[in-house]
């Protein structure tokens, strides 16, 4: 029999967890032909989400739970639980249920006719319009100057071949951006769209910093567009500044007496041509971070204890 892992990073999920659990085992139940894994990975939390895992693990085998030494973030602590997968094909899942269970028969029978990435798409959300456009148009956006094949409003949900996930442990990326991973890294790809659902229960751990943070990860990590950008609109503001400069300056020649050049173009300058700097100092900054963080070399994560694996 075929074995399928599932994965599912959580933090302060107390409210779905124990539904997440029930609606994996019922799809793995008419699934006569394969045996699954249901891997947690639990970020330090501090409601009751660990307790309810010990619980559960402590009933049921197919339950393997690992607990962070200390919050790992939103990026880090799920790809180390996709690298700790045993599975012949690993299927991130997200705790709050908008990843919809149904779905994973289909990414299953496509993985059986011979695809090696199954990627699960939304197309429509049931989430606030806004946001939905907001994320969107940030998709279309990296999409557009990234150097890498992106495909819009993937969330890395889907199905992973077993030969995916050892390419990946050939990433030695302390801060990976998994979606632009997964497009680069090759092997056969399909998709397969759905509808995503409203948050099970609970809130969303999601917040302006960490939309930001995958954000600018997306960028960095995907395309030197900003910096190349930031260098001609610098030599353009240069020589734009050269050419008022000689302007007045010729005007002050040819009339010595009369032409006062005031203060305004200088503080209109002044300000341009900071706010400019500022801009470009600030993409400076996230690739220079970017830098800083692949040199440090630091683990994904550490562990504190493990349930249930062998």
């Amino acid at each position: 029999m075929k074995k399928i892992s599932i994965m599912t990073p959580c933090y302060n999920e107390e409210d779905n967890i124990q539904t997440v659990i029930d609606s994996v085992k019922e799809i793995f139940k008419h699934l006569e032909n394969y045996t699954y894994e249901h891997i947690f990975i639990d970020n330090a939390s501090t409601d009751q989400t660990a307790h309810i895992l010990r619980a559960a693990a402590s009933n049921d085998k197919h339950i393997k739970v690992i607990f962070n030494a200390g919050n790992y973030g939103h990026i880090r602590s799920p790809y180390y639980g996709l690298l700790q997968a045993t599975g012949d094909a690993i299927i991130p899942f997200v705790a709050d249920l908008q990843d919809p269970p149904e779905i994973i028969p289909k990414l299953i029978a496509k993985w059986e006719s011979g695809t090696e990435i199954v990627m699960a798409i939304k197309n429509k959300s049931r989430e606030s319009p806004l946001m939905f456009s907001i994320r969107r148009l940030y998709y279309g956006l990296v999409k557009m100057v990234s150097e890498e094949d992106l495909i819009s409003n993937f969330t890395g949900f889907g199905l992973y071949d077993r030969k995916v996930i050892e390419a990946l442990k050939q990433f030695k990326d302390p801060y990976p951006y998994f979606r632009g991973i997964i497009a680069q890294i090759g092997f056969k790809k399909e998709i397969i769209e759905y509808t995503q659902p409203k948050r099970n229960a609970g809130k969303t751990k999601n917040n302006f910093y960490t939309l930001f943070d995958m954000a600018m990860l997306g960028f960095v990590n995907n395309t030197k567009l900003p910096l190349r950008i930031a260098t001609l609109l610098g030599f353009i503001c240069s020589g734009l500044s050269l050419l008022v400069a000689v302007i007045y300056f010729i005007y002050k020649l040819a009339y010595w007496d009369t032409f006062s050049a005031g203060t305004a173009p200088l503080v209109i300058g002044l300000f341009f041509l900071g706010s400019v700097q500022m801009m470009f100092i600030g993409i400076l900054g996230e690739y220079i971070g970017a830098i800083y963080t692949q040199t440090k070399d630091k683990p994904l994560v550490i562990e504190r204890e493990r349930i249930n694996f062998d």
